[in-house]
């Protein structure tokens, strides 16, 4: 199953969702692991060390800094950037269902956008 890491300002209302449905998805927030205020340069480097695809609503600038990575030839698990006027019950039905059809790197170097 994928890691994933949450972006600060993530919908938390998604997190909690997606853990009651399944308790099993191994998600942190950024807050979790002493990230909070840092830039997108630094959770990316983050995330690639922890091998952890990245949940944002920010489609300013981490796509900018993720295909930097990217071009630089560095690690980069994925990008996963869900539109703040999504409707929620689509945006965790989406990622449940990229969590179970989703294997361990399959996203690496991508960026996704939901809703699907």
């Amino acid at each position: 199953m994928l890691k994933l890491l949450a972006d600060e300002n993530f919908d938390n209302t998604v997190i909690r969702e997606l853990l009651r449905r399944n308790p099993d998805i191994d998600i942190v927030r950024v807050q979790d692991v002493g990230l909070s205020g840092e830039d997108d340069p630094t959770m990316l480097i983050w995330a690639a060390q922890e091998n952890r695809v990245l949940f944002t609503h920010d489609v300013a600038t981490i796509t900018r800094y993720a295909y930097e990575r990217r071009t630089q030839g560095q690690s980069m698990p994925g990008v996963i950037e869900v539109s703040v006027d999504a409707p929620i019950g689509r945006v965790i039905e989406d990622i449940l269902i990229i969590l179970e059809c989703s294997f361990a790197g399959e996203l690496e170097g991508q960026i996704q956008y939901l809703p699907l």
